[in-house]
């Protein structure tokens, strides 16, 4: 028997078409309950608790209760980073589902990835804040440089409080549309919701895709422009 990490085990609980539904749904990072999955995945509600007790027991969601419901959410961040890679994958080679109308081109341009900012936005910012040397990116991942950290503190975030947290502060995620990186992590994170605080952008309700007005869309370009 080969040792280490058992990745047939993990490709064979997201591989499967339903399940893979559930979990695309979980990215906008929202808690849904075993119904609303089976709405998502177009199955029954007893063939999506089988699915969720799958994905539970292989720690892929963490379930919730808040009364009478149970809810479930992705277990972490990586897994939402997981799922991008493989949406990458899959569009590179062709395995591409059929468009679903106009709202498709809302999610390429900007959307949340579990919780921070995806799509052509989302790579325009990752891209703005290397170009500006804000932030650098090796084999060692993503940092802030002085100048970054300056520049956190003048927008408003508090690295502190991001430090503390168990989750790096920068990380880079492949986005599945652009095929280029976008910058998840605390950081990541904590840059959205301020261009939410802003009012420069908004959730769509029921929907990953995110909004953002056309003075926000100005001044999030002014942001990342050298």
């Amino acid at each position: 028997m080969k040792e280490g990490p058992d990745i047939a085990h993990v490709a064979a609980l997201l591989g499967d078409p339903a399940r893979a539904n559930m979990l695309t749904a979980l990215m906008s990072g929202r808690a849904l309950t075993a119904t609303e999955l089976a709405q998502e995945a177009g199955v029954t509600p007893q063939t999506a608790s089988s699915h969720l007790a799958k994905l539970e027991a292989g720690l892929i969601v963490t379930p919730r209760k808040q009364g009478r419901h149970r809810y479930f959410t992705l277990s972490g961040p990586d897994i939402v980073e997981a799922l991008e890679v493989l949406m990458g994958i899959a569009n590179r080679v062709g395995h591409n589902r059929v468009r679903t109308g106009p709202k498709d081109p809302e999610l390429r341009h900007a959307r949340v990835c579990y919780d921070h900012l995806a799509g052509d936005m989302g790579v325009a910012l990752f891209d703005g804040l290397t170009k500006r040397k804000l932030i650098i990116s090796d084999l060692n991942g993503v940092v802030l440089t002085s100048a970054g950290i300056s520049f956190a503190t003048e927008f408003g975030i508090d690295l502190d409080g991001l430090r503390s947290k168990r989750r790096p502060l920068c990380r880079e995620c492949l986005d599945w549309s652009a095929r280029q990186s976008h910058l998840a992590g605390s950081f990541g994170a904590a840059l959205l919701d301020r261009f939410y605080d802003l009012g420069w952008a908004s959730r769509v309700r029921e929907s990953r895709i995110v909004r953002f007005s056309r003075d926000g869309e100005k001044k999030f370009r002014d942001l990342v422009t050298f």
